[in-house]
């Protein structure tokens, strides 16, 4: 009896052997084929490391946000400068929410994350916008928790590890969006923070982010002071803006604006988002407002 059961276990043994062994072979199969019709889209199921230690959808994300409108901070010693390229634009796009001075900006570029953080995002909206009610909803829980304001680092930290989650397990993709992170806190004051698709987040006194962030980069070490304050820091912002964004003109309609200080009064973080006549405002102070070809044309 017993070497009957033996005999049994061996065929079923046996079988079940063979079935993976085929398994097996015919995802081996499905591999090579895969790989030779497209070398990269086997990346589309997971993210995994290449043979060279590389992480191609993070790459891919980052490729994006290069191409996203341009997205520049600056940290001065009484508070922080953020400016946006806007790429959306057109005579028949509705902006009187934003002409209106509505809560959180245009909603494109420049949004506030809570009352004592702004922040600009380069890359994709959607996944920008997702990234900003879990950011917005962070802070409230924080609030409600301890009845302070969420720290700065806090905040990003806590949105670079859920894109970090987002890099490592399967069926998801990165965010393709980098932010920055303009905020204040009573223990490091302001402060200025850069986050990217792969969940790294670091600290800077003046960064770019988005199309041509290297040109911007090489103007702001130059220009660039420690004791910097916000006056001239809006006009460093503004200036370095016009000469590196893909448009021919600066003006409210492809720009947005924001500042972080501190209120005299009650000591509390103070963020102000422009409205578009504050924009042009501004642009006239430093003498940077440009118009269209079609304009000038018109009033010649």
């Amino acid at each position: 009896m017993a070497r009957r059961y033996d005999s049994k276990i061996a065929k079923v043994s046996k079988v079940v052997h063979n079935y993976q062994y085929d398994i097996t072979f015919q995802v081996a199969q499905l591999y090579s084929r895969l790989k030779a019709w497209a070398p990269h889209c086997i990346l589309c199921f997971y993210t995994y490391n290449s043979l060279s230690g590389r992480l191609y959808q993070i790459e891919y994300a980052m490729e994006a946000i290069s191409h996203a409108g341009t997205v520049l901070g600056v940290l001065a010693k009484d508070g922080v400068v953020l400016a946006a390229e806007k790429k959306v634009t057109g005579k028949l796009l509705d902006l009187s929410g934003a002409k209106a001075g509505g809560y959180g900006g245009s909603g494109e570029k420049i949004f506030l994350l809570n009352s004592n953080m702004i922040g600009g995002v380069a890359g994709l909206t959607a996944d920008a916008n997702s990234l900003v009610n879990y950011a917005r909803s962070a802070a409230q829980r924080h609030l409600l928790a301890y009845n302070d304001d969420i720290p700065v680092e806090l905040l990003a930290q806590k949105l670079c590890d859920l894109k970090q989650g987002y890099t490592q397990f399967g069926g998801l993709r990165p965010f393709g969006v980098s932010i920055l992170y303009a905020g204040y806190d009573p223990h490091y004051e302001f402060q200025l923070y850069h986050s990217d698709p792969s969940g790294n987040y670091s600290g800077w006194k003046a960064t770019c982010i988005g199309a041509n962030n290297g040109t911007a980069q090489s103007l702001l070490k130059q220009e660039y002071k420690d004791d910097i304050v916000v006056k001239d820091a809006i006009g460093l912002v503004l200036r370095t803006m016009s000469k590196t964004m893909d448009s021919t003109t600066l003006s409210s309609e492809k720009l947005e604006f924001a500042v972080l200080t501190l209120d005299e009064a009650t000591k509390t973080p103070k963020a102000k988002i422009y409205r578009p006549a504050e924009i042009d405002a501004l642009l006239q102070t430093e003498g940077l407002i440009k118009k269209d070809d079609d304009a000038e044309m018109k009033s010649t």
